[in-house]
């Protein structure tokens, strides 16, 4: 059966209004990079010796074209994805794949370079579910019914052109607003859509905005677009502190990581990372490096260490999976053989999604790359991070196929 053949399937069994979902039990993964934003979860009592055979599929789902990542909470299961000319938005029962609901809107795929479709990960807080569209579709939605609350064009609400990879800043909510990098550092009210203020103009990045707190009791907000890393406050949009960080074919691509006063930010094409310090108004270099280069995947910080993917994904032979210590920039490993993958970390271990497909668990630890287990898992292009949660691990793959499967315990 094809991939086409599955999703519409899947279609005409679609209804307007949501079944009941039975929650898997009350643990969350409510938006991009999980609860906290880092990409950690502190989940426990799963084993990390896995069958010969390979890990247990629960189910599996066709969901369209993208790069979506997912976000669970109450037992539901949010991603999208790009059929035929549309753009869904995906609500699941987590247990078994059930649709509960869909909201589809036409949309470009955007194929430059790649499969093309969605890149922004849903965003659930309290009754609602935020999504963020190709073509700039911002949707507030219910959860439960999937039903449109309010909704939002970027490209003309802030008068900010199509980036060349479409739009694919994930929702995040902080407080009673809703923070976007759109070609601009924009604040909405999360419950009605009212822009409460919008940054300057600038050459869109593809990563999402990291919020963390001042000492003087003001939240900011970092965010690394095309022209370079931007702290603006969160009240009321200013900019505090700007440093220069151009990518040579405006790549832009990921979330920065803020610990404290640092911090760090990572693009591709030799361009490489830099840790800077927040010292008033300005951004204080640390150090810049060559040795992790990220294309579009975050690192993950760990116990003082990053872990990510230095690399670019058309030469994912090279890519090498590196330990660097966040301080000082000093590299303790690097692993090649999993291309341009994907990892987020579990109870101190690395759950890593290679470039085609496989799962591999590893110690999360600078002494050296040490593999505990390994399962098949995917197939085809694989650049979207995995997601642990309830002993289960859900990812998907370009073509749109959604897979779960069952850890030992």
């Amino acid at each position: 059966m094809t991939r086409i053949t599955s999703c519409l399937m899947i279609l005409g069994f679609l209804t307007t209004s949501a079944s009941s979902a039975e929650p898997v039990s009350s643990a969350a993964w409510p938006n991009w990079m999980g609860p906290a934003r880092d990409g950690i979860s502190r989940e426990t009592g799963w084993k990390t010796t896995w069958p010969e055979d390979g890990l247990p599929v629960a189910w599996s789902r066709e969901i369209g074209i993208g790069f979506s990542s997912i976000s669970m909470a109450d037992g539901r299961l949010f991603t999208m994805g790009h059929v035929d000319g549309e753009e869904f938005v995906w609500c699941l029962n987590a247990s078994n794949g059930e649709v509960l609901w869909s909201h589809h809107y036409p949309c470009g795929l955007n194929d430059n370079l790649h499969e093309g479709g969605p890149g922004s990960t849903p965003t659930v807080d309290g009754d609602h579910v935020y999504t963020v569209g190709k073509e700039g579709q911002l949707f507030c939605l219910n959860v439960q019914t999937g039903k449109v609350v309010w909704k939002v064009m970027l490209r003309a609400d802030l008068d900010v052109p199509l980036p060349e990879w479409g739009f694919s800043s994930s929702p995040v909510i902080e407080g009673s607003q809703l923070i976007l990098e759109a070609g601009r550092v924009v604040s909405y009210d999360k419950l009605t859509g009212k822009k409460n203020w919008e940054s300057a103009p600038h050459e869109a990045g593809y990563g999402s905005a990291a919020i963390f707190p001042r000492g003087d009791n003001a939240s900011m907000i970092a965010t690394l677009d095309c022209d370079g890393l931007r702290i603006t406050k969160l009240a009321n949009g200013e900019q505090v502190a700007f440093k220069s960080w151009p990518s040579p074919f405006r790549t832009n691509s990921t979330t920065p990581i803020v610990d404290g006063k640092f911090i760090f930010i990572s693009s591709a094409y030799n361009v490489g990372s830099g840790l800077f310090e927040l010292d008033g108004d300005s951004l204080k270099e640390i150090y810049t490096s060559r040795d992790l280069r990220n294309h579009f995947n975050n690192s993950i910080l760990w116990n003082g260490y990053l872990y990510g993917f230095d690399g670019n994904s058309n030469l994912g032979r090279v890519v090498q999976l590196t330990c660097m210590n966040f301080a000082t920039g000093e590299v303790a490993w690097k692993q090649r053989g999993m291309g341009c993958g994907s990892l987020m970390i579990a109870d101190g271990k690395l759950l890593i999604l290679d470039e085609k497909g496989s799962l591999i668990l590893a110690n999360a630890t600078p002494t050296g790359f040490e593999e505990l287990s390994r399962s098949p898992f995917l197939t085809g292009r694989c650049w979207t991070i995995p997601v642990l949660l309830n002993k289960r691990i859900y990812g998907r793959n370009a073509a749109g196929h959604l897979v779960c499967v069952e850890l030992p315990r």
